[in-house]
């Protein structure tokens, strides 16, 4: 059984494939992918009570900020999505059998530092990735083409130059929480050049 939840508090899901699934920011692999997030949250049987409002697909794993009514919804929600990208990833591949570990771990967040520390290490994720293992650095207006990256509206200016234009918003929902639409906001918007976990993120 998993805790309680409240549906004012968005959640910070992480969702890992198994060894032998390809690569998921592959071409073929990541279209699947995203084509069933879209999919979720415009036809999802529980879609007006789970929705993905950002994410990021990693080589074998999903980070998602989701919201969901309670802890019924969230569950009946993944699953949902699972199946989706599962079914579709298979196709896409030319595989068979399960894709997923297991279980999904699922984070809820209260506090507004905290939405906003899980939004950064999720839309910039690939930056933190290739920091830590690499050493490598990217543009600061690079985004990430497998996350909902150029869809957020939190952008800090960088260096007096604002972000580009936002992209319409064709995988993701918009968030419903104060949490996740405002509050997050007083710590500060995000820089394109954080990088999660290594960055602190600025003084407010």
């Amino acid at each position: 059984m998993r805790p309680p939840h409240e549906a004012e508090h968005p959640l910070h899901i992480t969702l890992r494939v198994l060894p032998d699934v390809p690569n998921l920011r592959e071409k073929r692999a990541f279209e699947a992918v995203k084509q069933a997030l879209s999919l979720a949250n415009t036809k999802g049987r529980h879609r007006h009570a789970f929705r993905i409002t950002h994410y990021s697909v990693q080589s074998n794993h999903l980070h998602l900020i989701a919201e969901a009514s309670d802890e019924r919804k969230l569950a009946r929600g993944m699953q949902g999505l699972a199946v989706r990208i599962a079914r579709r990833l298979n196709i896409a591949v030319a595989r068979r059998g399960a894709v997923f570990e297991s279980r999904y771990h699922a984070r809820p967040l209260f506090t507004p530092r905290e939405v906003r520390t899980a939004l950064a290490y999720v839309l910039l994720n690939e930056r933190r990735h290739l920091a830590a293992n690499l050493g490598h650095t990217l543009p600061a207006w690079y985004f990430d083409p497998c996350s909902s990256a150029r869809e957020f509206d939190g952008w800090r200016p960088y260096h007096g130059i604002s972000p580009p234009p936002r992209a319409t918003r064709d995988v993701t929902a918009p968030p419903q929480s104060r949490l996740l639409k405002s509050l997050w906001r007083r710590h500060g918007l995000i820089k394109p050049d954080e990088v999660p976990g290594l960055n602190k993120p600025p003084a407010t």
